[in-house]
């Protein structure tokens, strides 16, 4: 038996050596002509940077100075080894691609509605949660002078990289967009979209899709016959007018009963001309059974039911969960607000010019439209509107 556990002792002590030679032979490789000793720890790194600069079409030597930040390398170098490091999925913070400012403009009209209002202040919010080398430019420019706008697009006395905008859709503004597109900048567009602008991202809610709404339920909640009266902010509002071909179309399919009507000219979010054009209306023509506002201007359309809607309720559906529209709702003048979100599309336009700078990482479903949430008296929020 003692001889037996000499052997076993024996054998444990020689199999732990045997472990510690192994390991040594494992760290001492190579020695070099130079008498440098490389470990398999050295060996894996450099096996690994070789990897990197396969696929980034560097030298090793590049994809070190890139990585540990060091040493003078091209933006385009420094861009290949870091997406190649990601590729590979290297286990380590790696560095940012750019160097130097990054400027962006965001670009809205002075539109004093309190959905631009609370647009802006989103967008002002956001800003200082952004990376230091981002400089953001913001510009607040007459609604009605598209020349000033334009003017904004194409001249910029810095090297901008990303552009926010809300922009009317015409020829002249598309024109201005692609060549701004085409000089290599990343555009994100609120609120309204802006047609044949396939590079840049429209972040607004589906508007078309927000005027069939309106025209459903306006068709299910007016059961008499009679007109619904359209009111437009303005005709060169792609938004506008998705929402207004909306709710016509659906109506014509679904609703026999009911006539859309398109009240003449543009009210721009102007309570004295939404007061104008309804209170015409309701002298001349058949009976009112619903209205459409696809803008501001509220207080003139509640002004007019209140002084010529007494034959009886008039169906009334409108954008955006104001403070206004809570009290219209909470007295049953107003039936459904269609709220789309500005602090939703405020977030998302900054997502998509940061992912196109390469700032931020891209998810799986990227930046597309937002939702647009219904709002009736039973589940409004009952918050002040800017402070939401």
């Amino acid at each position: 038996m003692p001889g037996i556990m000499t052997r076993q002792r024996t054998s444990a002590t020689g199999a732990v050596q045997s472990a510690r030679d192994q390991k040594v032979e494992a760290l001492i490789i190579n020695i070099g002509g130079g008498g440098r000793v490389e470990t398999s720890s050295r060996r894996k790194k450099t096996a690994r940077f070789t990897d990197i600069a396969a696929l980034a079409g560097v030298s090793p030597s590049t994809v070190d100075r890139v990585l540990n930040e060091r040493g003078s390398v091209s933006s385009r170098a420094r861009a290949n080894v870091v997406a190649a490091a990601k590729e590979l999925a290297i286990p380590r913070v790696l560095p940012e691609v750019g160097h130097g400012l990054i400027h962006l403009d965001i670009l809205l009209p002075d539109n004093g509605t309190p959905f631009f209002r609370r647009l802006n202040q989103a967008l002002q919010r956001a800003i200082p949660l952004l990376n230091k080398r981002i400089v953001v430019h913001r510009k607040i420019l007459p609604e009605q002078d598209e020349a000033a706008m334009i003017r904004a697009v194409l001249r910029c006395p810095y090297p901008r990289q990303g552009l926010i905008i809300a922009a009317p859709d015409t020829i002249a503004m598309r024109c201005a967009l692609q060549e701004v597109l085409a000089r290599g900048e990343h555009v994100a567009m609120v609120v309204t979209n802006v047609a044949e602008l396939a590079q840049a991202r429209y972040v607004g809610i589906d508007n078309y899709a927000a005027g069939r709404t309106a025209g459903y339920l306006l068709g299910r909640f007016c059961h008499k016959p009679g007109r619904v009266l359209l009111l437009s902010g303005r005709a060169d509002y792609r938004g506008h007018l998705e929402r207004v071909t909306g709710c016509t179309d659906i109506m014509g399919e679904a609703f026999a009963h009911l006539r859309c009507e398109h009240l003449p000219g543009q009210t721009s979010d102007d309570s004295d001309r939404c007061y104008m054009a309804v209170s015409e209306a309701f002298k001349h023509g058949e009976r009112i059974a619903g209205i459409y506002n696809t803008g501001g201007g509220s207080p003139g359309i509640e002004a007019a039911l209140r002084r010529f809607a007494d034959h009886g309720k008039v169906c009334w559906v409108a954008h955006e969960l104001s403070d206004d529209h809570q009290e219209y709702l909470r007295l049953g003048i107003l039936d459904l607000v269609i709220d789309q979100d500005p602090d939703g599309q405020a977030t998302m336009a900054l997502q998509h010019v940061l992912m196109a700078l390469g700032m931020s990482e891209s998810s799986a479903s990227g930046v597309g439209p937002g939702e647009f949430r219904l709002y009736l008296p039973e589940n409004m929020r009952g918050e002040n509107y800017m402070a939401l």
